[in-house]
């Protein structure tokens, strides 16, 4: 495959009319009664060795003054050029179609010409849009729309998927914060000063152990999501709607794989971190200077991180790949660096903008239901803003627990949505997905003078 899809290019073959391409009028006939064969008279004085006979003066009218004769042609005698249309000269003489460049009859906007594309400077045609992106490279700014056109369409799926595993997610966080985060014992163990060391590496133990447990909730719910809404916008861009119970049957054998890839990907940005800070730390063991250690562990994890970065970019589309090729886990990690291969910063820039819209508009949701439950709960402002280690109370779990779930509602959407269209644009502009896409949308002739990249994107 090519890395651009073979776009058919307008216009017409100037041969198509039996002429050579030079060729400024109709074409003549091979014998005519009265003339002679092969060998061609010498012109003379006053008869024009082209016209119909020896009666015509030399001094004749400019060309082009005359009207076509409009009756049937005679036998054996080509038909007329077609009019000219609205484009640049249009056949007549002196313009760019035609006549005084020797070209053939009709330039830019006739009929047969570059101008078949609708007359003019028209452009190409639109591409076919069966769903919510048109069919064709896309641009920043369709890959947005797109994603948020999926959740306005098909709200009743997309917005019941995303509130169920938001409900889901959020009740069991609510719980495991409120019955063992909520352990006093654990609290004053950390705000007491005079505590032992093992009472507060416990106690850390313990509160590290809930924090982790509430990451791998939200993790579980977010993969569950994705998956699901992977399939929805699949179909979305066909202009197919599909319910959550078919979402969840087309994607359940995959949802196991989906688990396996995020968690290698996780331990492998966590690998290339410890791998960063390790010299600092064998610096630091061995009894080397603390300032040297310390500096070596800051830019190691900071190459670390950069490194991480490059990674998490180059295996971003892994997730559809594995979900919508049905691939394996090694597989769908390749075919995500091939389609990024080039491509880097444009996903990156992407994926950043996609998920800082979606921040701000979590943020929108559940900043207010913080403040609220802050008020609400009786600590005030005070309370929201302290950076003690008091465990909060149900009142406040509770209403900010509810804005965690609507502004969940709202983002999974973006993400997924996003993270799809650029996987399909990827592979429109390497691989013409495009005309398989057309083809299962029913979509007929496509291709066939369909416009190439969007320019800017």
């Amino acid at each position: 495959m090519t890395d651009t899809p073979g776009w058919a290019s307008p216009g017409s073959d100037p041969s198509s009319d039996g002429r050579e391409p030079g060729a400024s009028g109709p074409a003549e006939p091979a014998d005519r009664p009265g003339q002679p064969g092969p060998a061609e008279p010498a012109a003379q004085p006053g008869i024009d060795p082209q016209g119909p006979g020896p009666k015509w003066s030399s001094e004749q009218p400019p060309p082009g003054q005359w009207p076509a004769p409009t009756g049937p042609p005679s036998p054996g005698q080509a038909p007329p050029p077609p009019p000219a249309g609205p484009g640049w000269g249009g056949g007549q003489p002196g313009g760019y179609g035609g006549g005084a460049y020797g070209g053939p009859p009709g330039g830019y906007g006739t009929p047969g010409g570059y101008g078949a594309w609708g007359g003019g400077w028209g452009g190409p045609p639109p591409a076919a849009k069966p769903g919510v992106i048109p069919l064709r490279p896309l641009g920043v700014g369709e890959i947005l729309d797109g994603a948020v056109s999926t959740m306005r369409t098909y709200w009743r799926t997309v917005l019941g998927i995303s509130l169920t595993v938001a409900i889901v997610t959020q009740l069991s966080v609510i719980l495991l914060q409120g019955l063992l985060l909520n352990d006093g014992e654990t609290t004053d163990t950390l705000n007491d000063r005079s505590a032992s060391a093992s009472e507060v590496f416990r106690a850390l133990g313990a509160l590290m152990a809930g924090t982790g447990a509430v990451a791998v909730i939200s993790v579980v719910g977010t993969i569950v999501a994705t998956a699901l809404l992977t399939t929805v916008t699949s179909r979305a861009v066909l202009g197919k709607p599909v319910s959550a119970g078919e979402a969840w049957r087309d994607a359940r054998p995959q949802v196991p794989k989906l688990f396996g890839l995020l968690l290698l990907l996780g331990l492998i940005s966590v690998g290339v971190l410890v791998c960063g800070a390790v010299p600092g730390i064998i610096v630091a063991v061995a009894g080397g200077n603390e300032g040297a250690s310390i500096a070596l562990v800051v830019l190691g994890l900071l190459a670390a991180a950069i490194v991480a970065v490059w990674l998490t970019i180059r295996f971003s589309l892994a997730s559809p790949a594995l979900m919508l090729e049905r691939q394996s886990i090694v597989k769908s990690m390749s075919r995500s660096a091939k389609l990024v291969r080039g491509s880097w910063w444009r996903v990156l820039g992407i994926q950043l903008l996609a998920g800082i819209i979606a921040n701000i508009v979590s943020s929108l949701v559940v900043v207010p239901f913080a403040l609220i439950a802050a008020a609400v709960s009786g600590d005030g402002m005070t309370g929201f803003f302290a950076t003690n280690t008091q465990a909060p109370g149900w009142t406040f779990l509770i209403i900010s627990g509810i804005g965690s779930v609507v502004g969940s509602m709202l983002t999974l959407p973006i993400n997924a949505g996003v993270t799809v269209l650029l996987y399909i644009d990827q592979r429109i502009r390497r691989e013409a997905l495009d005309l398989e896409l057309a083809r299962a949308a029913g979509v007929q002739e496509h291709g066939v003078g369909t416009p190439g990249p969007v320019p800017g994107s």
